[in-house]
């Protein structure tokens, strides 16, 4: 197995990419978190001689686990999705290779559309002989009730899935069934109680192996609620088989202050850059723009004297000095899309998703033409992409094809969205996940382009009947309650463009653009 390895308001803004999104290099040697803006939660990273590979929380994303490659750990560009066919909501995950075979081990969740998971939480697991596709369906690995699953090779050979709780199973040679029962083997490290968390929760244990020591890495502190909840813990053993030793300076990430650019911090990894320093990836929540989904970011870490690792980055709000000796490349994907081909998983994914959900769906000729679904935003499964920056717009053309009804949305969960559409008749406005009273002097059309513009949660809607000659929409909206701090967990992550189609007929899409602002 490949080892893998602040108090200040929020800063400037990153550098600019494709289509003015935001990016993590500066182009100066140094780079400005987040290095995956947007909803790029729980990250897993995998070092693969010069290659590091990462993949993320899906949840109800339908492609799922889309794989993200880079040299540099900062630059990162898409390979393709992993999970065409999610059994429910993906949780974290965990990539690894062993043996010249990668494997990721997915906790699904229960969801409203789920089908197969009548024992709730279960773990599965996936494998490729190649990190460019051809991978299994998923295999049940029997194990209930539990997320987060960490893998590791113990001293002696053996294979095993740490997950949450502190738990504990062995795995088969091939790591493709357990071989033994699940057992307690960490208790965790207790915070004082007076600190302000969500809850204990010990979660997203990963394994590292460095010198005389397995590391694991935990979360506890609740990964949503107060924004000083979420936080990294470390704790170590000579053995994979414990006494595990809490770190003395524990925690060794938690954000402190609100104040500070970065909220609930934690589900970190450690990973080995390509200079042979040390560095940790995790997630948090920008300062401000909760609506963006937990983001990754990135921070060196050095090893103390005494063999213990101490984070370095200090206030995350300011740039930091990139990884020596990595190579960098393209990063990002462009949102924009002229519809001549396919982008499922890569750009676009069904939330929400029932059985057979991509046949409603075609694209060519300039044009995706998706079948009416449901009787509103809420049960349609739209088309979701995610966006990074904090302030964006989107516009696309919409026609109407029969008896349909379709737009544009931000869209958090089936209970919590808003955006602009046509029926034929009139401009059709949703908020709160609900249709909303306003109404516009917009003649009955069955063709009109409609634009969203998010301008740091302040939301206004436009249309236009030419496509150049744009008139606001009456109404604007404030979005920051738009968060996953309003739903269950794991119903939504962060609030997202997306298309949608519902009633009986269908709806066309067209020059669908994405603008960072």
């Amino acid at each position: 197995m490949a080892a893998r390895v602040c108090d200040a308001a929020p800063g400037p803004a990153s550098a600019r990419g494709i289509e003015g999104q935001r990016k993590a290099d500066l182009g100066d040697g140094r780079y400005l978190n987040p290095i995956m803006a947007g909803a790029y939660s729980d990250p897993t990273i995998l070092k693969d001689g010069p290659n590091y590979y990462m993949t993320f929380s899906s949840f109800e994303a339908d492609p799922g686990l889309l794989i993200w490659h880079s040299q540099d750990l900062v630059n990162w560009r898409p390979l393709h999705s992993a999970l065409p066919s999610p059994l429910g909501s993906v949780f974290a995950v965990d990539l690894v290779k062993h043996d010249g075979r990668y494997f990721l081990y997915i906790p699904f969740v229960p969801t409203g559309w789920s089908t197969e998971l009548k024992q709730g939480n279960s773990i599965y697991v996936i494998h490729s002989d190649r990190m460019d596709g051809g991978w299994s369906k998923p295999i049940d690995l029997g194990i209930h009730g539990y997320i987060d699953p960490g893998h590791a090779v113990g001293e002696d050979g053996e294979r095993y899935l740490f997950l949450s709780g502190g738990h504990r199973v062995r795995l088969s040679r091939d790591g493709l069934s357990t071989a033994g029962q699940v057992e307690k083997v960490y208790d965790g490290w207790k915070y004082p109680d007076d600190w302000i968390t969500e809850a204990y929760a010990l979660e997203g244990p990963k394994i590292t192996r460095r010198g005389d020591y397995f590391y694991m890495v935990s979360a506890v502190g609740g990964t949503g609620g107060p924004p000083t909840g979420h936080m990294v813990i470390v704790a170590r053993s000579h053995s994979i088989n414990g006494p595990w030793e809490n770190c003395p300076r524990n925690p060794i990430v938690r954000t402190t202050d609100v104040r500070q650019a970065w909220w609930s911090r934690g589900h970190a990894t450690f990973v080995e850059g390509p200079g042979g320093d040390w560095w940790m990836v995790y997630h948090g929540y920008e300062n401000g723009f909760r609506t963006l989904g937990r983001q990754t970011l990135l921070e060196p870490i050095r090893w103390s004297a005494d063999g213990w690792p101490v984070a370095m980055g200090g206030d995350l709000s300011r740039p930091l000095a990139k990884p020596r000796g990595g190579r960098p490349g393209p990063h990002g994907i462009a949102r924009s899309d002229d519809f001549a081909k396919a982008a499922f998983g890569t750009r676009w994914a069904f939330h929400a998703p029932k059985a057979g959900e991509a046949s409603r769906v075609s694209v060519g000729g300039g044009a995706l033409t998706m079948r009416g679904s449901g009787a509103g935003p809420e049960d349609s499964a739209p088309l979701t992409t995610i966006a990074g920056d904090r302030s964006y717009s989107v516009e696309v053309d919409v026609e109407l094809v029969d008896d349909a009804m379709g737009g544009v949305l931000l869209f958090l969960s089936n209970r919590l969205f808003l955006g602009v559409g046509i029926n034929g008749e009139r401009l059709i406005t949703y908020a709160g996940g609900r249709l909303h009273y306003w109404r516009e002097p917009l003649p009955p059309t069955r063709r009109v382009r409609l634009k969203i513009e998010n301008r740091e949660n302040i939301i206004t809607f436009y249309y236009s009947l030419d496509g150049t000659t744009w008139t606001r929409h009456g109404l604007r909206m404030e979005a920051s309650g738009y968060n996953a701090n309003t739903l269950m967990p794991g119903e939504g992550e962060s609030l997202r463009p997306a298309l949608f189609a519902t009633g009986k007929g269908s709806v066309r899409f067209r020059n669908f653009r994405y603008r960072g602002l």
